[in-house]
């Protein structure tokens, strides 16, 4: 029987001919990803320290920098950032960009980090993200990455693969978020637990890189441990345009055993909301339209790239955000926020009296920039809308495509997009 996707990958970098769901590999790390965890109390600077190792394996394999808190909104993370940048001048990591270059899983692909066939790891849920280029890309906890720091190695079990067949013709007014909540639905919560998830079927082709990314992302949302789209020629010639690195693209094996199979027909996905507190609770938008709104936020590692921004612009120009309605609009990088600007769609996000801030995770994670007060609604294009992630317990938040979110922005509550783009 021949491989997946994720088990030759794992097969090729532990030296194995071949692997089977449920070995245990030690497999070389290409690329190691930290951001404010390395700093924190307990994290991952202070458990190095503690090991006795001198020096890193590599000093050009690991790529650090902040984002889920910048600026430093307190004392407490200033001091985290602090120790950032202590760790990093200590150990002469190259590849430092502080709070420089934005949120760390687009930074990772714009900056030429993220290659077919290799094997990424971060101190980051949404790592599944670079699966959208065909890597192996994993989060891990702060023990784990002081293991891969030492070593540059680390063990992992083989997972077993579902395969996902997109098929049909999408939609103009859907988008990649669309079609993953509405995957979601189908696996639930648990339903890819420890599993890699696999895509596959002629939907992808019309699929951007932006909408990959946004696919792999969420796919932990289901509890993947990564989320696969073997490279095609749209996905090696973004990789060539942003890494002098060769380039060697692996494939899964036409024979390859698959744990479970899902077909899904994208022709027939409608815009898709995710209700409170679960992201896989997702329904089409006519079944929560109406729904009044307090915040519309518009970002994330999820939905903020420059694709996104697009079609928030397209909807909100000549148009005010509704005058009951906060939106907050963070593009993912600093690069997406120069394109941005040049193409005139923050223009057009501030005119419509939106509110544009730096490169962060912002409001996704609670932390500063547009917290929820109590019974507060949101509606939100990050990935999880967990009870208080976003502030208040008592608030309640919605997940949805930009198309939506803008479309919402405009007239105040949960509002189908399909009007605005047709």
């Amino acid at each position: 029987m021949g491989l997946t996707l994720a088990e030759k990958i794992l097969a090729t970098h532990s030296g194995k001919k071949e692997v089977s769901p449920g070995d245990i590999v030690e497999a070389d790390i290409d690329v190691a990803m930290v951001h404010e965890l390395l700093g924190t109390s307990g994290g991952v600077a202070e458990l190095f320290e503690e090991t006795g190792v001198r020096k890193v394996w590599s000093k050009d394999k690991i790529v650090a920098l902040l984002d889920h808190w910048v600026p430093a909104p307190n004392v407490d993370v200033a001091e985290i950032h602090k120790k950032c940048r202590y760790f990093v001048k200590k150990h002469g990591l190259k590849n430092w960009f502080d709070m420089k270059a934005g949120i760390c899983h687009q930074v990772l692909v714009e900056k030429g980090f993220v290659r077919p066939g290799e094997i990424i790891v971060g101190t980051d849920s949404h790592m599944t993200t670079h699966g959208a280029l065909g890597a192996f890309g994993t989060g891990i906890g702060s023990t784990d990455m002081v293991v891969v720091f030492a070593k540059g190695k680390l063990w992992f079990r083989v997972p077993e693969t579902i395969k996902i067949v997109l098929q049909g013709k999408i939609p103009k007014y859907v988008l990649g978020k669309d079609i993953i909540l509405k995957v979601l639905r189908r696996l639930g919560p648990d339903g890819a637990n420890y599993k890699a998830v696999e895509f596959h079927g002629e939907a992808l082709a019309d699929l951007s890189i932006d909408g990959r990314m946004t696919i792999s992302n969420m796919c932990v949302e289901a509890g993947a441990k990564v989320a696969l789209i073997p490279p095609d020629q749209k996905t090696i010639e973004f990789v060539k345009k942003r890494s002098k690195k060769e380039i060697r693209p692996v494939y899964p094996d036409s024979n390859a055993d698959y744990v479970d199979e899902m077909m899904v027909n994208v022709s027939e996905i409608e815009p898709q909301v995710s209700r409170p507190p679960n992201p896989t609770d997702s329904v089409p938008v006519q079944e929560v339209e109406g729904i009044e709104l307090d915040q519309v936020f518009i970002g994330s590692c999820t939905n903020g790239r420059l694709e996104d921004l697009e079609v928030t612009a397209k909807i909100l120009k000549g148009k005010k955000v509704n005058r009951g309605v906060r939106l907050i609009v963070i593009p993912a990088s600093y690069e997406v926020y120069l394109n941005a600007l040049r193409k005139g769609y923050l223009e057009t996000i501030l005119k419509a009296e939106g509110i544009v801030e730096a490169p962060t995770c912002g409001p996704c994670i609670g932390g500063h920039l547009g917290v929820l007060a109590s019974g507060e609604t949101a509606l939100v294009t990050s990935s999880r809308n967990f009870t208080g992630r976003l502030g208040s317990p008592e608030a309640k938040v919605y997940l949805s495509s930009p198309a939506t979110a803008a479309a919402s922005a405009v007239e105040g509550k949960i509002t189908d997009p399909r009007k605005y783009l047709r």
